[in-house]
Protein backbone atom coordinates (compact mmCIF):
# COMPACT_ATOMS: atom_id res chain seq x y z
CA UNK A 1 0.00 0.00 0.00
CA UNK A 2 1.21 3.50 -1.16
CA UNK A 3 2.15 6.57 1.42
CA UNK A 4 -0.11 9.41 -0.13
CA UNK A 5 3.30 11.31 0.10
CA UNK A 6 5.30 8.86 -2.43
CA UNK A 7 5.22 10.42 -5.69
CA UNK A 8 5.47 8.84 -9.38
CA UNK A 9 6.07 4.94 -10.28
CA UNK A 10 7.20 2.16 -8.54
CA UNK A 11 9.93 -0.25 -10.07
CA UNK A 12 7.25 -3.37 -10.90
CA UNK A 13 5.25 -1.06 -12.42
CA UNK A 14 7.92 0.34 -14.70
CA UNK A 15 8.99 -3.05 -15.18
CA UNK A 16 5.48 -4.13 -16.57
CA UNK A 17 5.41 -0.79 -19.11
CA UNK A 18 8.60 -1.98 -20.10
CA UNK A 19 8.12 -5.09 -20.83
CA UNK A 20 4.75 -4.40 -22.73
CA UNK A 21 6.91 -1.67 -24.98
CA UNK A 22 9.24 -5.14 -25.79
CA UNK A 23 6.97 -7.33 -26.30
CA UNK A 24 4.85 -4.55 -28.95
CA UNK A 25 8.55 -3.56 -30.46
CA UNK A 26 9.27 -7.44 -31.02
CA UNK A 27 5.90 -7.69 -32.96
CA UNK A 28 6.71 -4.54 -34.74
CA UNK A 29 10.35 -4.57 -35.94
CA UNK A 30 10.28 -7.51 -38.37
CA UNK A 31 6.89 -6.42 -39.84
CA UNK A 32 8.83 -3.10 -40.55
CA UNK A 33 11.75 -4.78 -41.71
CA UNK A 34 9.79 -7.27 -44.17
CA UNK A 35 7.47 -4.31 -45.31
CA UNK A 36 11.03 -2.22 -46.45
CA UNK A 37 12.32 -4.91 -48.19
CA UNK A 38 9.10 -5.16 -49.97
CA UNK A 39 9.15 -1.89 -51.25
CA UNK A 40 12.47 -1.71 -52.05
CA UNK A 41 12.01 -4.74 -54.60
CA UNK A 42 9.31 -2.78 -55.82
CA UNK A 43 11.11 0.01 -56.20
CA UNK A 44 13.80 -2.03 -57.96
CA UNK A 45 11.26 -3.17 -60.32
CA UNK A 46 9.81 -0.15 -61.09
CA UNK A 47 13.82 1.77 -61.78
CA UNK A 48 14.80 -1.56 -64.03
CA UNK A 49 10.99 -0.66 -66.17
CA UNK A 50 12.43 2.92 -65.87
CA UNK A 51 15.47 2.01 -67.41
CA UNK A 52 14.22 -0.61 -70.34
CA UNK A 53 12.01 2.86 -71.24
CA UNK A 54 14.98 4.87 -71.54
CA UNK A 55 16.81 2.73 -73.34
CA UNK A 56 13.77 2.03 -76.02
CA UNK A 57 13.65 6.32 -76.16
CA UNK A 58 17.25 6.38 -76.69
CA UNK A 59 17.68 3.57 -79.78
CA UNK A 60 15.08 5.82 -81.03
CA UNK A 61 16.57 9.24 -80.48
CA UNK A 62 20.44 7.63 -81.62
CA UNK A 63 20.11 5.36 -83.74
CA UNK A 64 23.33 4.94 -84.81
CA UNK A 65 24.16 4.29 -81.73
CA UNK A 66 22.28 1.88 -80.55
CA UNK A 67 22.17 1.27 -76.92
CA UNK A 68 24.37 3.13 -74.59
CA UNK A 69 27.56 1.93 -73.52
CA UNK A 70 26.65 3.22 -69.71
CA UNK A 71 24.25 3.86 -67.52
CA UNK A 72 24.99 7.25 -66.86
CA UNK A 73 24.70 8.01 -70.81
CA UNK A 74 20.63 7.92 -69.65
CA UNK A 75 20.79 10.48 -67.42
CA UNK A 76 22.91 14.18 -67.32
CA UNK A 77 26.51 13.08 -67.03
CA UNK A 78 27.61 13.86 -63.81
CA UNK A 79 26.48 17.69 -64.86
CA UNK A 80 22.43 19.18 -64.35
CA UNK A 81 23.22 22.04 -66.23
CA UNK A 82 23.07 19.24 -69.32
CA UNK A 83 19.84 18.83 -68.74
CA UNK A 84 18.34 22.18 -68.04
CA UNK A 85 15.80 23.60 -71.06
CA UNK A 86 18.24 25.44 -73.18
CA UNK A 87 20.37 22.72 -73.24
CA UNK A 88 19.99 19.94 -75.93
CA UNK A 89 20.24 16.34 -74.99
CA UNK A 90 22.84 14.25 -76.22
CA UNK A 91 24.19 10.89 -76.47
CA UNK A 92 26.48 10.78 -73.31
CA UNK A 93 23.70 12.91 -71.35
CA UNK A 94 20.35 11.98 -73.01
CA UNK A 95 18.39 12.96 -69.85
CA UNK A 96 15.87 10.35 -69.58
CA UNK A 97 16.61 9.04 -66.18
CA UNK A 98 18.10 10.54 -62.58
CA UNK A 99 21.04 10.58 -61.83
CA UNK A 100 20.58 7.96 -58.51
CA UNK A 101 19.34 5.49 -60.75
CA UNK A 102 22.52 6.26 -63.34
CA UNK A 103 25.11 5.63 -60.32
CA UNK A 104 23.89 2.06 -59.86
CA UNK A 105 22.52 2.22 -56.64
CA UNK A 106 19.21 3.04 -55.65
CA UNK A 107 16.39 1.66 -52.84
CA UNK A 108 19.18 -0.88 -51.29
CA UNK A 109 19.70 -2.55 -55.12
CA UNK A 110 23.03 -2.55 -57.11
CA UNK A 111 21.69 -2.15 -60.78
CA UNK A 112 24.48 -3.76 -63.34
CA UNK A 113 24.17 -2.16 -66.79
CA UNK A 114 25.58 -4.05 -70.11
CA UNK A 115 25.31 -3.54 -73.50
CA UNK A 116 25.89 -6.20 -75.94
CA UNK A 117 29.18 -5.00 -77.40
CA UNK A 118 29.35 -8.01 -80.55
CA UNK A 119 27.97 -5.50 -82.71
CA UNK A 120 28.01 -1.88 -83.95
CA UNK A 121 25.61 0.08 -83.01
CA UNK A 122 25.16 -1.58 -80.05
CA UNK A 123 21.31 -3.80 -80.65
CA UNK A 124 20.62 -5.21 -77.27
CA UNK A 125 21.54 -5.24 -73.09
CA UNK A 126 21.30 -6.98 -69.99
CA UNK A 127 20.36 -5.31 -66.96
CA UNK A 128 20.39 -6.65 -63.34
CA UNK A 129 19.26 -5.31 -60.02
CA UNK A 130 20.82 -7.01 -57.48
CA UNK A 131 19.92 -6.29 -53.37
CA UNK A 132 23.15 -4.56 -51.52
CA UNK A 133 22.24 -6.92 -48.71
CA UNK A 134 20.46 -10.46 -49.43
CA UNK A 135 17.79 -10.63 -46.56
CA UNK A 136 18.17 -7.20 -45.60
CA UNK A 137 17.77 -4.45 -48.12
CA UNK A 138 16.09 -6.95 -50.64
CA UNK A 139 15.43 -10.87 -51.10
CA UNK A 140 15.15 -11.36 -55.09
CA UNK A 141 17.28 -10.17 -57.71
CA UNK A 142 15.97 -9.19 -61.16
CA UNK A 143 17.53 -8.91 -64.34
CA UNK A 144 15.93 -7.83 -67.99
CA UNK A 145 17.00 -7.87 -71.72
CA UNK A 146 15.70 -6.22 -74.96
CA UNK A 147 12.28 -8.08 -75.21
CA UNK A 148 11.45 -6.26 -71.45
CA UNK A 149 10.66 -8.99 -69.57
CA UNK A 150 11.28 -9.12 -66.20
CA UNK A 151 12.83 -11.75 -64.43
CA UNK A 152 13.74 -12.58 -60.92
CA UNK A 153 15.87 -14.79 -58.49
CA UNK A 154 15.54 -15.69 -54.92
CA UNK A 155 18.74 -16.77 -54.33
CA UNK A 156 21.08 -15.54 -56.93
CA UNK A 157 21.60 -12.93 -59.60
CA UNK A 158 18.90 -13.59 -62.20
CA UNK A 159 18.75 -14.90 -66.13
CA UNK A 160 16.85 -14.90 -68.60
CA UNK A 161 15.74 -18.53 -67.53
CA UNK A 162 14.79 -17.70 -64.16
CA UNK A 163 10.97 -16.83 -63.63
CA UNK A 164 9.27 -13.69 -64.88
CA UNK A 165 7.60 -10.84 -63.55
CA UNK A 166 3.33 -10.47 -64.32
CA UNK A 167 3.38 -7.21 -66.40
Amino acid sequence: MRNKTQIGFSILELLVVVTIILIIASIAVPHYLSSRMAANEANAVGSMRAVTSALMVYTTTYPAVGYPAALADLSDAGAPSNCVPSQIPTSTAACLIDNSLASGVKSGYIFTYAPDTSTAPSKGYGLNGDPVSRGSTGRRSFFTNVPGVIHWNATTSATESDPSIPM
